[in-house]
């Protein structure tokens, strides 16, 4: 849901011309991914780079449903 959120916010940002309240939303979003990550990975012991792109390609690139 985080990276989500924070996908949501950089394509609304990414729609206006850049100013710093334009981007804080994506800013605190990103940030807020980023901090649940490196708890998750630290907490299961796991690569936190790898864990990151797994959770942005499964939200970026999600698998089609199989029928």
């Amino acid at each position: 849901m985080l990276e989500r959120s924070a996908a949501a916010e950089q394509e609304k940002a990414l729609a206006q011309p850049y100013s710093q309240e334009g981007w804080a939303a994506w800013r605190e979003a990103a940030a807020e991914f980023q901090q649940a990550v490196t708890e998750h990975a630290r907490a299961a012991a796991v690569n936190r780079h790898e864990l990151e792109q797994a959770v942005k390609k499964a939200v970026l690139h999600p698998a089609p449903d199989g029928d």
